[in-house]
């Protein structure tokens, strides 16, 4: 079992800044991917950044260049930089980490942070 909890979600005008953290329950450092994710009013969940199991970075494209993802191994947790941020960023932001379990994987997911841009 892996616990996920996110902090640091809030209100935040239009080119402020922000930054989200997800502290894990254990090492992160055998997850097979650890990252974050959003869902909008109305809108489908979508993918935000994530390391990869290579320790590759994605991000959507609509957050390159503004937002960052970064780790700290020792405090097993997972850090999203938000710069720049717009209205249309405002969403609930989900931690997610993937866990291989010899041939299963798992899902494991937070209870989710709001982060809100408006003036």
């Amino acid at each position: 079992q892996v616990q996920l909890v996110e902090s640091g979600g809030g209100l935040v005008q239009p080119g402020g800044s922000l930054r989200l953290s997800c502290a894990a329950s254990r090492t992160i450092f055998s997850f097979f991917t650890m990252g974050w994710y959003r869902q909008a009013p109305g809108k489908e969940r979508e993918l935000v950044a994530r390391f990869s199991s290579d320790s590759s970075t994605n991000y959507a494209d609509s957050v390159k260049g503004r937002f960052t993802i970064s780790r700290d191994n020792a405090k097993n947790t997972v850090y999203l930089q938000m710069n720049s941020l717009k209205p249309e960023d405002t969403a609930v932001y989900n931690c997610n980490a993937v866990v291989i379990s010899g041939l299963v994987a798992r899902d494991y997911w937070g209870q989710g942070t709001q982060v809100t841009v408006s003036s």
